[in-house]
């Protein structure tokens, strides 16, 4: 059966509010290492299952939606701005990993974990006129790898499940 615009459209917005029920759900998880900005990731879940399945325009369009709406119904300018920073870098890196086919979601998930805290970081040094948040990069790039491995290992086993459903 062809994919209509409308049925697109359908996935899109399903996606959508997916990744805002993760984002909004991971809200509520007390995560407090003493360096602000540590999260899981859940939203990256959709983002990252998106790229194996949908057109990287596609999946552009639901990570920046869903930074936006979630961004004005739950944070502020400034988180939007840290927001898309970090979702943007950390797209492009994820997609140019995968479209390589030389990654496993795992690596893929890792790297954009990473990518998307140094999205946020370079956005802060220039809010801030001041390098001095680069202290922070060492203990953020753990987490990314950590938080990226954990929705890496998620997203594999999503795929696995969706695989076996269309088969």
């Amino acid at each position: 059966m062809m994919d209509t615009p409308a049925r697109k459209a359908a996935y899109c917005g399903m996606l959508i509010a997916l990744a805002m029920i993760f984002s909004y759900v991971e809200s509520l998880i007390p995560l407090n290492f003493g360096v602000p900005g540590i999260k899981l990731g859940l939203a990256n879940l959709v983002v990252l299952t998106g790229l194996y399945y949908l057109r990287p325009g596609e999946v552009f369009a639901v990570s920046i939606c869903r930074i936006l709406l979630t961004g004005f119904l739950f944070g502020s300018g400034m988180s939007i701005i840290y927001s898309l920073a970090g979702g943007i870098l950390s797209f492009f890196v994820m997609l140019f990993l995968v479209k390589t086919d030389r990654f496993s979601p795992i690596g893929v998930s890792a790297c954009g974990g990473v990518t998307h805290n140094v999205g946020q970081l370079l956005v802060a040094a220039a809010v801030l006129e001041s390098p001095a948040v680069f202290y922070y990069l060492p203990a953020l790039m753990v987490s990314g790898v950590v938080t990226g491995v954990l929705m890496g290992i998620l997203a594999k086993h999503v795929m696995f499940i969706f695989h076996r459903k269309i088969d």
